[in-house]
Formats: structure tokens, sequence, C-alpha cells
């Protein structure tokens, strides 16, 4: 909290500054999103939209400026003779004190490598264009209008933050976006391009995505159906957490839609990386802890307040209950028996132990009222 008031007072003791000395020092764009992120925190919501949009367009107008710059020397009688060569337009640049068009190329080698540019000027000038997208400011824009309810208008400016991707400056916020992208899709029931978005998300599990994971996953889903659960997560470990949730909402949508084979694929690895996080948290604490059974994990996880709270952020019960689920319905009985009665020893998985109790007595494919 004090470090988050500090911010927020060094946030506007910088703005009264800049205020009064704007017309000597231009408020940086990084800034102004900075300070539009401040006010979307504290629920100031037409604020953060203003500082949002502001960015946006601070940062086109920085590289429309420098793209200009650079376009004023390629103008030049004496540079058109160098044709399409950035080296040497460069050269001519420093030996003639071009300053403008200097900072612009040194911001343009910051962000996108020399080598890249295959020595031409016409690249150059069309990365310079292409750099006045800004898809951190088009991402909070659609939070701001998610957070108003608006959720076509979010679901639009996400898209156009995954568009850009190419640009962001943390990496691996690409992810971030789709899932933004699947969760209004879910909303609006738009259930089709909401399953195509979640597989886009698994592009980033290699072990999934790759022609070479399959003989592992086929191997994975042999141990577990014939050797059981604690064969299976003595064998295997995957700490993906990045797909976790891609793999869990395609498991609960395929069981919904009927794809009952396709649902337990889906819910196996969902599975596997839940635990294996909550193995390698309580090996990180307790370096000589060897799993042995999932009852004696859940007991070690139920000790830990940290991996109590991720169990039900996971959905660790709902997910153990339909990938049973999945594999009956796929005729795996066996398997589906295994971890309906793991539910049904552990009263704290609530609504999931009932349930696995009643599949246990009498095990049936249920009806799903609505897509998950």
């Amino acid at each position: 909290m004090k470090k988050r008031m500090f911010l927020g007072v060094l946030i506007f003791s910088l703005a009264g500054v800049m205020g009064w000395t704007q017309r000597y020092i231009p408020s940086p764009y990084w800034f102004t999103l900075e300070r539009g992120k401040f006010f979307f925190r504290n629920g100031d919501y037409g604020d953060a939209l203003m500082s949002f949009e502001d960015a946006r367009r601070e940062r086109r107008g920085m590289y429309t400026r420098m793209e200009q710059d650079l376009i004023t020397v390629l103008s030049i009688p004496e540079v058109r003779r160098f044709g399409d060569s950035l080296d040497r337009i460069e050269t001519y640049i420093s030996e003639r004190y071009h300053v403008e068009a200097a900072a612009a190329l040194e911001e343009l080698y910051y962000r996108v490598p020399k080598a890249h540019l295959e020595n031409s000027a016409t690249r150059a000038l069309g990365e310079l264009g292409r750099l006045k997208e800004y898809p951190e400011a088009e991402y909070w824009i659609g939070e701001t209008y998610r957070v108003e309810g608006e959720l076509g208008v979010a679901l639009g400016q996400y898209q156009k933050a995954y568009e850009q991707r190419m640009f962001l400056e943390n990496p691996g916020f690409d992810v971030e976006i789709l899932y933004k992208i699947v969760d209004i899709l879910k909303v609006r029931q738009e259930y089709a391009e909401m399953e195509r978005q979640a597989v886009e998300i698994l592009a980033e599990d290699s072990l999934w995505f790759q022609d070479s994971g399959v003989l592992t996953r086929n191997a994975m889903a042999r141990v577990l159906e014939n050797e059981g659960i604690n064969r299976f997560l003595t064998l295997y470990r995957y700490n993906n957490a990045v797909v976790e949730r891609a793999h869990r909402l395609l498991g609960f949508y395929y069981y919904a839609s009927g794809r009952y084979g396709r649902a337990a694929e889906h819910l196996e690895f969902a599975f596997l990386i839940q635990n294996t996080i909550l193995l390698e948290e309580i090996i990180r604490n307790q370096y000589d802890f060897t799993f042995t059974t999932m009852n004696a994990l859940i007991q070690e996880v139920m000790r830990r307040s940290v991996l109590a709270g991720y169990i039900e952020d996971v959905e660790y019960y709902k997910t153990i209950y339909y990938l049973g689920a999945a594999l009956y319905g796929d005729g795996k009985l066996v398997p589906a028996r295994l971890f309906w009665t793991f539910l049904s020893g552990r009263p704290e998985a609530g609504e999931w132990n009932g349930r696995a109790q009643s599949q246990l007595k009498s095990p049936f494919v249920e009806k799903v009222q609505e897509m998950p």
C-alpha cells in the first residue's frame, strides 16, 4: 500500500513539474501510460481512458516526427544519389550533423535490430512507420472499456493490441491479451471463436503443439489409464503454467459439447501442470519431499495457505472431476473411478466431493446445462 501511495505521489509530483515546463519538456508516452494505469487502479476510469488515449497519440506523434526527420534528409539531392544504401546515408547524417535524423536512427536501432533492415533506407522508413503503433495503450483502453461493461469495444481493442503484438515491450504479454479475448468471447457465448483463440494460446505449449510431443502425450495417456494417477504423477512433470488455463477451458468446453476424448486430453494436461506446480512449490520449501500419493500431496497442500489458494484459483477439484467424467465418456471407466474415488475422500472438495460420490454409485454422462 505504501509503495502504491508513493508511486501516486511521484507521478503527480512529476506531472506538476511537467505541467509548468511542458513547453520545454513534453511528457513521454510511456509516462502518460503509467499515469493512466494509476488512475485505472484507483477506479478513475474516465481519467484513465484519457491518459491511455493521450499515450497512444504521443507515441504516434513521436515516431511521425522521427519519420519526417529521416524523410527530410533522404530528400536532399546529394543523399538521393546514395540510392537505398542505409549505411551510406547513416554516414552522411553523422558527418553533416543532422541531429534529428541521427536521433531517429538511434531510436530505430534500439527497437529494431539493424541487421533486420538489410541496409535499406526504405525498410528503415517502413519500420519507423510501424513503430507508431502502441499495443500496450490499445490493451489498456480495452481494459477500461471492459470494466465499464462495454465488452464489444473492449474486444475490438484487445484484438487491435494482439495484431500489434510484435511491438509489445513485455515479451509474453501477447498471451495475456489472448486470454482477455477468450474471456470476452466466452461471456458473449461466441464459442467457436473462443475455441480458436484458446487453441492459439497453445502455440506456447511445445509438448502439445509440436509433432515431436505426440509420442510423449500418448505414453502419458497410457500410463494414466493403465497404471493410475499416482504412477502418472511419479513419472511425469510439466510446469508450463502459461497454458494451464487454456487447456482447462478447452477441456470443459469439449466435455460440454460431447467431445469426451478431446476433453480428456486437455484436462490431463491441465491436471499435470497444476500438480507439477504444487509439487515444485512444496519441494522448494521442503527439499526432501517425495511424491507418493495424491492424498499425501493434498495434505501437504492444505498446510500451506498459498497453495490452498492456488488450487481454488485453478479449479483443481473441478478439473479432477471432469477429467474423470471425460474419461468415462470416452469409455474408460477404470481411470475415471480413480479420480472420483480421490474426490469422494476429500470433504474440502465441496460440490465435487458430492458429485464424485454420486458417480461412484452409478456412473453417468452428465447433461451439461451451459457451456463453461
